[in-house]
């Protein structure tokens, strides 16, 4: 950086044309970062508003099941029998019905196993081998559809491709028509944690007590999703996009060995059936508890995996409405617990958590505390919770469906477990019951759009988080934790748009990068108090809808009234990062010489009406014709003429500069205590953000100004600005409290403070004196 090494001093009227003069730079040409999107945006309907709200002919399709199957754990093989009645809510005529398949995903023609590329590294592990001819070993899985029947069980004919499925109707399905039909099927589940083709659902073997631990999810052909912005949602399902689903109720059978806990979507029908008189009164005592209630206790689970195993059957049954999607597992293993929480609406809603014993030491202390938690934050900031139960489930993996989510969370051997291992299990847990709400409620396309789950939740997330514990070690929300990305080379980015299948680096770009954006949103652009309204609005206008992008940035604009559109084209369309760096600085302080006296004022100054320039003008203006060569002053004053100075300003400059003067009395009196910084910004990572100025004066009291985002609307590379301050300035930190994302901290400070080598360590040196800012600068910068 340049600064400037002395105090200028400058008469009265040079520091006010130097103020007066810094719209000049805004006549710089300047790219679109502040113009509106657009047709960035997908144009208003009467489906979807201009204001972000569904539009007066808004419309989704429904889909209800019924399903009955049976789990072979001997053989880890899923037989099903479902009953699909479609209704056609849409305006359009149908033909066809499309449907997914997704554990198609493990079939041995998968894309999955064909599109990604692969290496060699010096160390291979067996199962990274294995992956490489994974197909080889997906002979037997996928889904085996046996039959498609109508509800008269005459036969369907269907086509199917790799993950989806396409059903020809007998007859068009006409708006306001619904068409009943019938699937047989039945598939292998994987091994989802040492097979070779990684998996959500499928099984986990306990090679020690010969148990197993099953997730039953993407199990059943399902609808896909037609609607008013893409017609039918049909692409292929491979592993990393998720789901587009339809809302509809359910009913469900699932038969299997009677020493087995089923855990599920939804509310149990028959526990009368499926537990022992002593667990469902224990059941009974938790929907009271305001603590977790172990309804399948840890010696019971114990007991249970020892035991022979039982050849008998028991059919547990679930119903749950208006979801997108049913999941549900079981396990010899599980431990039961259960408490009773209350939204805002004063509704009842069981907390649970299933687990085996190996999980036991931090599932049985924070589970379903942390399931309870989640629930009371999201509420708040959304919509209240509108399901009877919220479960978390530890499987040694991550994901959500509705009412239900599968988390890691397992200790040590000896019942040991770190800090970090007990915050990484709340942090999963928060985040799969969070998705509760993205996108089971508010159900956006995931296959589509992965930030738009995935970064509104994980945002949401880090406010949990924070409340839980104020000390809590979030691994997503502040800003500086971004920068590492965002800092990276631009031909190792993609805008945070970027479908589902395309992003590189998936956790960082549809995870970090949108909740720090929406982080800073809240807490820097638009305070807490207006984001949280249009985000709740948004929440309150989606809940159970299909939104897109589109329709959430609209809204948020337009429950806040804050044009935003600078703020999505640059964090969520393009690849630009925070870097504003601190150039240089003027320090200037008036001078209390006196003035000329007025008589050589009078001298120098042209002789002229006051308003002449103006007078001439406005002839201009009006179409008189006038001499340049013979009147060239007029010229020079139309160049520099600023059409927003008013008249009474131009009168004022006139003054100051022409008639005016100030003895030093005067200018002791009002100017003699002011200094006046002029500092130079430049732009150098692209993205325009308000500029936070922290001030630290001599007498070491600190002030921090704040700048907003506009001053860059002229000049998006670079700009000036002059702050008046009643005491000398020590030091200028920009972005003091990293709340921007700035990924380059050298630029930030004056004086320079010099920054560590990330990958270097220094000792601590021996603090020098700390000289005045202006010593310091002319000391290393001294020209």
């Amino acid at each position: 950086m340049n600064y400037i090494t002395k105090v200028k001093t400058l008469s009265l009227c040079c520091l006010l044309f130097l103020i007066g003069n810094l719209t000049a730079q805004e006549r710089s040409n300047h790219g679109n970062k502040f113009e509106q999107l657009g047709s960035m945006l997908p144009a208003h309907n009467q489906y979807r508003g201009v204001d972000g709200a569904p539009g007066p002919d808004y419309w989704q399709q429904r889909c209800d099941y019924k399903i009955k199957c049976q789990l072979n754990t001997e053989e880890q093989r899923l037989d099903g029998e479902e009953k699909l009645t479609y209704y056609n809510q849409s305006p359009n005529t149908l033909t066809y019905l499309w449907l997914q398949l997704d554990e198609n995903e493990h079939a041995a023609d998968s894309d999955k196993f064909k599109f990604n590329t692969s290496s060699i590294t010096p160390n291979m592990g067996e199962r990274q081998l294995r992956s490489l001819e994974a197909a080889s070993e997906q002979e037997k899985h996928g889904h085996k559809i046996e039959k498609v029947t109508d509800q008269n069980g005459k036969g369907l004919k269907y086509t199917i491709n790799k993950t989806m499925m396409r059903v020809e109707l007998p007859e068009p399905l006409k708006p306001g028509g619904q068409f009943s039909f019938n699937i047989k099927w039945h598939y292998y589940l994987i091994d989802r944690i040492e097979g070779a083709s990684w998996g959500r659902g499928g099984y986990e073997y306990f090679e020690k007590d010969d148990n197993y631990l099953f997730t039953i999810v993407q199990w059943f052909p399902r609808m896909c999703v037609y609607s008013d912005f893409e017609g039918w949602q049909n692409k292929q399902f491979t592993g990393r996009g998720e789901f587009a689903l339809n809302f509809g109720n359910y009913e469900v059978e699932m038969t299997l060995p009677d020493d087995y806990v089923v855990c599920s979507t939804g509310e149990c029908q028959n526990y009368t059936e499926t537990l022992s008189p002593t667990q469902a009164q224990r059941w009974q005592q938790a929907q009271s508890a305001t603590s977790p209630i172990e309804i399948v206790t840890l010696d019971e689970a114990k007991k249970m995996e020892q035991a022979p195993r039982s050849k008998t059957l028991k059919t547990w049954k679930f119903k749950a409405e208006n979801v997108r999607d049913f999941a549900w597992g079981a396990s010899r293993k599980f431990i039961w617990d259960a408490m009773a929480v209350k939204n805002s609406n004063g509704e009842k809603i069981m907390a649970m958590s299933y687990y085996p014993k190996e999980s036991y030491p931090i599932y049985n202390k924070y589970s379903t505390k942390a399931t309870a938690h989640t629930l009371e934050v999201y509420s708040r900031l959304s919509i209240p919770y509108p399901y009877p139960v919220a479960i978390s489930v530890e499987a040694r993996n991550g994901m959500e469906y509705p009412m239900i989510c599968f988390n890691p969370g397992r200790a040590e051997e000896d019942g040991s477990y770190t800090e970090r291992a007990k915050n990484s299990a709340i942090s999963v847990i928060i985040h799969e019951v969070g998705h509760n709400y993205f996108p089971m409620i508010i159900n956006s396309d995931e296959r589509q759009w992965a930030w738009f789950d995935e970064g509104l939740n994980t945002f949401v997330q880090f406010i949990a988080e924070q409340e839980f514990d104020n000390n809590y070690k979030s691994g997503s929300g502040p800003p500086h934790q971004i920068t590492w990305y965002m800092g990276m080379p631009k031909d190792k980015l993609e805008p945070i748009m970027t479908n589902s299948e395309n992003i590189v680096n998936y956790y960082a770009n549809a995870y970090q990068k949108p909740a720090t954006a929406l982080n800073i949103l809240r807490e820097t652009i638009m305070g807490r108090e207006l984001f949280d309204y249009a985000f709740k609005e948004y929440c309150k206008r989606w809940a159970f809808k299909h939104p897109t992008p589109a329709d959430f940035f609209r809204t948020m604009e337009d429950a806040s009234g804050v044009d935003l559109d600078w703020f999505w084209r640059g964090w969520f369309y393009s690849i630009d990062a925070v870097d504003i760096s601190l150039d240089s600085i003027n320090w200037y302080k008036v001078d209390l010489k006196s003035n000329p006296e007025k008589k050589d004022v009078a001298r120098e100054r042209k002789q002229r009406k006051p308003f002449e320039h103006l007078t001439k003008l406005r002839n201009r203006e009006a179409g008189i014709q006038f001499n340049v060569e013979q009147d060239p002053e007029l010229v020079d004053f139309y160049t520099n003429y600023k059409p927003w100075e008013t008249e009474d300003s131009i009168v004022k400059m006139e003054r100051t500069l022409y008639g005016e003067t100030w003895t030093k009395k005067e200018k002791k009196e009002k100017f003699g205590d002011k200094n006046y910084y002029e500092l130079f910004f430049s732009n150098k990572g692209g993205l325009v953000m308000p500029v936070i100025i922290e001030w630290t004066f001599e007498d070491g009291s600190k002030e921090v100004e704040r700048v907003p985002v506009e001053i860059w609307r002229h000049d998006e590379n670079e700009f000036s600005k002059v702050f008046v301050k009643n005491k000398e300035v020590k030091g200028i930190v920009i972005d003091p409290f990293r709340e921007t994302g700035d990924i380059d901290l050298k630029n930030n400070n004056w004086p320079v403070k010099e920054m560590p080598s990330r990958f270097k360590v220094y000792k601590k040196h021996k603090e020098t004196k700390q000289l005045n800012p202006m010593q310091k600068a002319e000391k290393v910068n001294k020209p």
